[in-house]
């Protein structure tokens, strides 16, 4: 099921727009080497391999080499560079493709750097990490990075009408009889797929082999008569969610973050879900309450002190219990913080400082002198104050 060209793929239109960058590029021949960054199952690979088939002229095509990161070393790079550029020779452009190209080491990824700055080939990498953590700065110059965004329900809805009525490729074909999906087995899979379409065509080929087990078992084999999957199936199929979390990447900073903020906004509820979310997904128990720590001389500060003193027992609890029966004690102390007042006038107040230090403001008297000079102006009323 996968499209074959650029016109077949479902979702990502802020890339794949008549105006944007990839479609203009093919028009006028003259595509750069991309970087493709998105979740699992967004259609990295796929947009890779469309762009190899979009024009019409076959003279004209590009030469695709994939490649996986996984399995691949610099020989087989340049093995491919070679061949790329005895075809490049004859007129016939090589698009390069490296999954997973994060997986490469920096020596690796360097080995990328004259062939694209010649024009020998023309690469694509796909990676599922943030690149400006994972790729040397060399390469991510010479390439366009393109982010691609989860696919919406009503895109992964459509991919999934597509599988179902595709009797080469489809369901039909891989069920061996014909399918029938009820429309709220498609409603269910594509919003429980968080975006990804290779979980949710997975699911549903899942579903449809279930179904078409159930008829094969209850009469002679008649070939005519249709699987149905039901929504029962696709939550059969689908079993439980995956957790989209990682403890040293994106999510893992993304998460914290949005937690923060909903202890910043009070909402409790909120703050208490993200708290689950990072817990389930694997969190360190005792990386949550150090930043809660934190959260509590930054955001709550003066106006409830025994905010901090809360969250440091929260951190004791945690040390002596560990998971998962630290998780009410992290989840009290997370109620405790939303609710509490906010006031972050010490956090302004010392960054402002420290600015000053840094900036020299305050050139570089004495303690002496520092005490004489912040007495007299506190005598003349012109004492520091905390920010509000």
């Amino acid at each position: 099921m996968r499209p074959r060209t650029i016109d077949d793929i479902v979702g990502q239109d802020h890339l794949l727009s008549p105006t944007s960058l990839l479609p203009s590029a093919l028009r006028c021949r003259r595509l750069p080497s991309i970087i493709l960054w998105g979740p699992p199952g967004t259609g990295k690979t796929s947009i890779a391999r469309a762009i190899s088939n979009s024009n019409s002229s076959p003279d004209s095509s590009y030469r695709f080499v994939p490649l996986s990161a996984v399995t691949a070393g610099v020989k087989d790079v340049r093995d491919a560079v070679e061949e790329a550029r005895r075809w490049k020779r004859s007129g016939k452009r090589t698009l390069l493709f490296l999954d997973e190209v994060h997986r490469f080491n920096k020596s690796q990824q360097d080995s990328f750097l004259p062939v694209i700055e010649d024009g020998s080939i023309i690469f694509i990498g796909a990676t599922t990490e943030n690149p400006s953590f994972h790729l040397v700065t060399p390469l991510l110059s010479r390439c366009q990075v393109l982010r691609l965004n989860p696919l919406q329900p009503c895109h992964v809805a459509a991919l999934l009408h597509r599988a179902a009525g595709d009797h080469e490729n489809g369901l039909p074909c891989s069920a061996g009889l014909p399918v029938q999906v009820e429309e709220e087995a498609i409603d269910f899979l594509s919003h429980h797929c968080d975006g990804d379409a290779r979980v949710a065509l997975n699911a549903l080929e899942v579903a449809a082999t279930s179904a078409a087990a159930r008829i094969a078992g209850g009469n002679s084999g008649d070939k005519e008569i249709a699987a149905s999957v039901t929504l029962d199936d696709a939550k059969e199929a689908l079993q439980c969610k995956h957790l989209a979390y990682d403890r040293a990447g994106e999510e893992h900073y993304n998460l914290i973050s949005v937690l923060h903020k909903s202890m910043r906004g009070s909402d409790t509820n909120a703050a208490i879900y993200w708290l689950a979310r990072m817990l389930e997904g694997g969190e360190e128990p005792l990386y949550i309450a150090r930043r809660l720590i934190r959260f509590a001389s930054e955001d709550v500060g003066l106006a409830d002190p025994s905010a901090l003193g809360q969250a440091v027992a929260c951190y004791q609890a945690c040390h002596f219990l560990g998971m998962p029966e630290c998780n009410v004690n992290l989840a009290q102390c997370v109620a405790y913080l939303a609710l509490a007042p906010k006031f972050v006038a010490v956090y302004r107040a010392m960054g402002a400082a420290q600015k000053v230090v840094r900036e020299s403001g305050g050139q570089n008297e004495g303690g002496a002198f520092a005490s004489e000079e912040c007495t007299h102006k506190t005598d003349e009323g012109n004492g520091v104050h905390l920010p509000s």
